[in-house]
């Protein structure tokens, strides 16, 4: 019998991510295993040009406008925002993939792709759907006090470690307390780093996150530590199989994005935000199918997989956090509504 190699979640996240052979270094993209945003609707990429018109023009329309997608996945949102772009903003973009796995084959020679962000940014920078994948330790309040929980990358199985170190303790008083036995916490420390890190690099521009969010006041009790595989939910088993992924605590990242120099902040949801910005869902007239049947279910089909964009019980529910540097937020995201509730849904499936 095998004997079990203990690791923080932390250590065995990342290595199962990330490492040689790793979930993210294959080739096949999320898409192949869940439906985010990008894959669900041409209307996201649609409205996210109009994010980068609206930067584009308080920036007074720069001679290269840059566009950055952090945990670009096979560049699927880049292509669609060159294919939406008018072409003399096109013409400006220096658009920069930032992945870890290697280069699709066929990708549009425009988009450049690296490992890391550019060091300096003006213009826009995209994290869709990036910051649940920056690995996250689990800390479990016991009897004898808050641990770290160690996992078996093998099975699956836990068992507690020793206390949290300092820092983590520090943000876990900050912005997760654990007051009850069994109460579990996803420590956010690192992907406040990896937000302001992104805020650091903007010389002049936005940055804008979209996630699974919670939170002060809804953070999950027991966590929200999951694993998806093929379109669907499985067990979080750190073996490089399927993604690991944890709800973030964005209210966190923002006060980080803020310490590292953003002088202005939106949080809201994605249904706000989409709507604020032209996304309605709204299905044609009947009389359309008519007068022009092929338009009509051109219209229809859009607006069926803009309301999946939209769906207070699904994708809509995504907190995004947008935050500026020597630069106002667009307007549009200012009226969008403040969230009601957490992005507590799991990836579209």
């Amino acid at each position: 019998m095998l004997c079990a190699v203990w690791m923080t979640w932390r250590e065995a996240t990342e290595k199962a991510l990330y490492g040689p052979g790793g979930f993210y270094r294959a080739g096949a993209g999320a898409g192949a295993h869940f439906r985010t945003s990008v894959h669900v609707s041409g209307r996201f990429a649609d409205a996210l040009v109009r994010v980068l018109e609206d930067v584009d023009r308080a920036l007074g329309r720069p001679a290269v406008l840059d566009l950055v997608d952090v945990g670009a996945g096979r560049g699927e949102l880049l292509t669609g925002m060159l294919e939406s772009a008018p072409a003399e903003l096109a013409g400006r973009l220096r658009c920069t993939a930032v992945e870890m796995a290697a280069r699709p084959d066929g990708l549009d020679p425009r988009i450049a792709w690296r490992s890391e962000p550019p060091s300096e940014i003006t213009g826009l920078a995209i994290a869709n759907e990036w910051l649940d994948n920056v690995p996250v330790d689990v800390v479990e309040m016991t009897p004898d006090g808050p641990r770290i929980m160690l996992v078996d990358p093998v099975s699956g199985g836990e068992r507690p470690g020793g206390p949290p170190p300092p820092d983590d303790d520090a943000w876990l008083a900050d912005w997760w307390p654990l007051r009850e036995p069994g109460g579990r916490a996803e420590v956010g420390r690192h992907r406040c780093a990896a937000w302001a890190g992104l805020i650091g690099r903007l010389r002049r521009g936005m940055a804008l996150a979209a996630d699974y969010g919670h939170d002060r006041a809804r953070r999950p009790a027991c966590g929200s530590l999951t694993g998806y595989r093929d379109g669907r939910l499985v067990p979080p088993i750190p073996d490089g199989r399927c993604d690991i992924t944890a709800h973030v605590a964005l209210d966190a990242c923002a006060v980080a994005g803020r310490d590292a120099g953003a002088a202005d902040t939106v949080i809201t949801t994605q249904r706000a935000a989409l709507r604020a910005l032209g996304v309605t869902g709204t299905r044609p007239p009947l009389a359309l199918a008519h007068t022009d049947p092929a338009r009509y279910v051109r219209e229809l089909s859009a607006a069926s997989t803009s309301a999946e964009l939209l769906s207070p019980d699904g994708l809509g529910a995504f907190t995004w956090l947008a935050q500026s540097v020597a630069m106002p937020l667009p307007a549009a995201l200012h009226t969008a509504e403040r969230p009601s509730r957490s992005g507590r849904e799991g990836r579209s499936t």
